[in-house]
């Protein structure tokens, strides 16, 4: 399991709630947690995965968006679908899906491809993500 950092998810889980105005009683509320536990989550204290991934609905984050802020991602932010009632759609950005598209591609070239150097999996990565760019996929 990736580093994790309590103290970053309760700044971002803390100014999130603040930022759509749910008073932290509500927000416990919403996510089927006790106020106190929602409270730990904001203090930085240790809390169960489990909890952790109830605050993602509460606070309009695509699932799993608040364990990924404990490993030291971004939160990614949904919004209602206009074309699908009660569906949400991610509004990952652009430099996100290229850095993961980027990784993604530099394991695949480490587990199947021997004798390319660090230099030359990050040239053929990087092609990799202007091609996916230029043909609209990212």
């Amino acid at each position: 399991m990736a580093h994790q950092d309590p103290a970053r998810l309760a700044k971002h889980v803390k100014d999130r709630r603040l930022e759509l105005g749910i008073p932290r009683k509500k927000a416990a509320e919403l996510a089927g947690m006790s106020k106190d536990t929602w409270q730990r989550i904001e203090e930085g204290d240790s809390v169960r995965l489990m909890s952790i991934s109830k605050v993602d609905a509460v606070l309009g984050w695509a699932s799993g968006s608040a364990v990924g802020v404990l490993e030291g991602h971004e939160p990614i932010t949904t919004k209602a679908s206009e074309d699908a009632p009660g569906a949400e759609i991610s509004q990952r950005s652009a430099v996100d899906l290229e850095g993961r598209a980027r990784d993604v591609i530099q394991l695949a070239m480490i587990a199947t491809t021997s004798g390319l150097t660090a230099e030359e999996i990050r040239e053929l990565s990087d092609r990799a993500v202007r091609d996916l760019k230029a043909n609209g996929l990212i």
